[in-house]
């Protein structure tokens, strides 16, 4: 794919024309399967990129966080928001320091200096970021599995643990508010045409009701996605499965680098055969579940990713007076012109 042909095409004029890009542009590339080199003929083309505020942004009223243009999925992030995005180790973010020299579209000489740099935003936080993500990759194929293979009993024990998974974020973030608490279990069903189902306890006192709200959004949503057993275009959900472990492993392999190697490297040049062979149905069974093979690979990279993860020498959190001062050198001269 010729991307700087693909970029000079009328549709991306707004590169060029917004107020918030053209030169002030950092860096540029393709992301997604095109980034990672997992691309086939179907796959979608993605743009991201990182951007200069404006002065305004800095020392006036204007606020700048990221520019999208839905039609060309093209996402370009402002760089402050980006240095916080990296800070924590977002994977989806970290992509755009990883890719190969040829991949960047836009390289200005501090988008250089961005990707010297990128060894500041590297600490154990890839550990939580990075496996979270793994983690809801998986989720998604042990739910699809879970509606197509299992009975409704045992679908209902699998149903608890995924929504179980699901509130690990919400506590995280509500628990220690000492707010209450939920208690989720399974009993005999009192819902017509079910041997067992879960049930909830709820015990929660002076909690905003927008907390409340997404709290029992986010357990809906898992039982809703189960409820459409039966309902699903087999082909075209195959496809999205595959997809989705072959992303968790890659999500694995990317991880690793940054624990053993202090290195973010979104081109899997030498696992593209791997990656591949995974996102075309090699490890598809005609029943539409996984063969053992990919379990006995995932539970490999899993033992890989936790021996890492101990071995690692990178520091908990990223020094962030030296983060402060390169931010500040780039803000300065987005403000003044002038680099010190």
């Amino acid at each position: 794919m010729d991307f700087r042909a693909v970029i000079r095409s009328p549709e991306y004029d707004f590169l060029k024309t917004n107020e918030r890009l053209g030169d002030r542009i950092m860096l540029l590339g393709p992301g997604g399967s095109y980034a990672y080199g997992t691309n086939r003929e179907d796959s979608d083309i993605d743009i991201r990129g990182v951007t200069l505020q404006k002065p305004s942004d800095l020392i006036g009223l204007t606020r700048f966080e990221q520019y999208e243009d839905e039609k060309t999925d093209t996402v370009i992030y402002g760089f402050n928001k980006m240095i916080k995005l990296l800070l924590e180790c977002n994977p989806n973010t970290c992509e755009i320091l990883g890719l190969k020299e040829e991949q960047y579209l836009i390289c200005s000489n501090l988008g250089r200096e961005l990707l010297q740099n990128s060894g500041l935003f590297l600490s154990k936080r890839a550990i939580k970021s990075f496996g979270g993500y793994a983690g809801a990759q998986l989720r998604r194929l042990q739910n699809a599995a879970a509606r197509d293979s299992m009975e409704q009993s045992e679908r209902e024990r699998h149903i608890l643990k995924s929504v179980q998974n699901a509130m690990d974020d919400f506590n995280c973030r509500y628990g220690k508010k000492e707010k209450g608490s939920v208690r989720l279990y399974i009993d005999q069903a009192e819902t017509q045409g079910l041997e067992t189902e879960i049930f909830v306890d709820a015990n929660y006192r002076h909690m905003p009701l927008r907390d409340y709200s997404q709290l029992f959004g986010t357990l809906r949503s898992v039982v809703t996605d189960y409820e459409k057993i039966g309902k699903r275009n087999r082909k075209k959900d195959d496809n999205h499965l595959n997809k989705h472990a072959m992303h968790l492993i890659r999500l694995f392999l990317m991880a690793i680098d940054i624990l053993e190697k202090r290195q973010i490297r979104t081109w899997r040049g030498e696992n593209l055969p791997l990656l591949l062979k995974i996102r075309n149905g090699g490890f598809m069974q005609s029943n539409g579940t996984f063969a053992p093979e990919f379990y006995e690979l995932l539970e490999e990279y899993e033992r890989k990713l936790e021996e890492a993860a101990k071995a690692t020498k990178l520091p908990d959190n990223p020094d962030q007076k030296r983060v402060e001062a390169f931010v500040e050198r780039v803000n300065r001269y987005v403000v003044s012109g002038e680099l010190k």
